[in-house]
């Protein structure tokens, strides 16, 4: 028995050893990144090689073949709303990005079946393909990199860096018609939040000023203790022109950032006060 036992123990031991996995680094380790655009966002998740000694562009990767624009799959790319890419239109959704690198002119694909590889690649499925300029750059990145730059609440840069190459992709998105229908539908049955936030953008992005003071005004009305709509009440009074009632409602503002103890809240206003008072 004793020696049974002691099989059945060792059998045990070495069917742990067998089934045991053994846990090592990727070698690409993989990324996520998310980035806000206006109201949209996207999201990517790619694999990221490193340079290693090695020369990328022309050699590991190929000129004039597909990548899979990364390592282990391809890049996959969710937007949540229709983008315009290099002027072609994406719409909402998730697509493998694929790239066919070259010298000087990059070849950049979206495809919507994120199951594509190079090695079954099903072009029926392509929702866009054009071309963009790759950069040289001056400085070498050693570890594949996708970013975004040059952000606006209309557009962005979506860069595809690596060794002594950048990608650059334009995105555009329609921002202002979102925001337009967002307004319209608040402003269906809108309360002082909404008011406020569409005086705002309009003031912000230099639209009809006399609807924006009409809005802002009736967000005041509505909630009359808020010492930062009041803030920018003041501000929209100003920029048409009512001077005089900008600083009272200034005036108003500072008093109630004082008692909310927001120091810079009252100093904004005690700066505009200070502006719109000089002759």
């Amino acid at each position: 028995m004793k020696k049974l036992g002691l099989f059945i123990l060792s059998g045990a031991l070495f069917a742990t050893t067998v089934n045991a996995q053994v846990k090592t680094p990727m070698p690409s380790p993989t990324a996520e990144i998310e980035q806000k655009i206006g109201l949209s966002e996207i999201e990517i998740e790619y694999s990221r090689p490193g340079v290693k000694g090695r020369t990328i562009f022309g050699d590991l990767v190929p000129y004039g073949e597909m990548w899979r624009t990364g390592a282990n799959g391809p890049t996959i790319v969710e937007f949540d709303d229709e983008t315009m890419v290099e002027g072609n239109k994406v719409e909402k959704g998730k697509y493998a990005m694929f790239t066919i690198p070259g010298e000087e002119m990059w070849t950049i694909i979206f495809n919507s079946n994120t199951k594509n590889n190079v090695w079954n690649y099903d072009e029926s499925t392509e929702t866009a393909r054009f071309e963009v300029k790759s950069v040289k750059t001056e400085s070498k990145k050693e570890t594949f990199t996708i970013e975004f730059d040059e952000i606006t609440d209309a557009s962005a840069t979506l860069n595809l860096v690596w060794e002594n190459t950048r990608v650059p992709i334009k995105l555009t998105l329609n921002t202002e018609e979102a925001v337009m229908a967002s307004i319209d539908k608040a402003l269906a049955g809108p309360d002082a939040g909404s008011y406020y936030q569409a005086a705002r953008y309009y003031y912000q992005n230099d639209k009809d000023l006399k609807k924006s003071l009409e809005w802002i005004t009736k967000a005041c009305d509505m909630d009359p203790d808020k010492y930062w709509m009041l803030k920018w009440k003041a501000e929209i009074q100003a920029a048409n022109g009512l001077k005089k009632e900008a600083i009272a409602t200034a005036t108003k503002s500072k008093e109630l950032a004082a008692k909310a103890e927001n120091k810079n809240y009252v100093k904004l206003n005690e700066d505009n006060i200070a502006k719109w008072s000089k002759k």
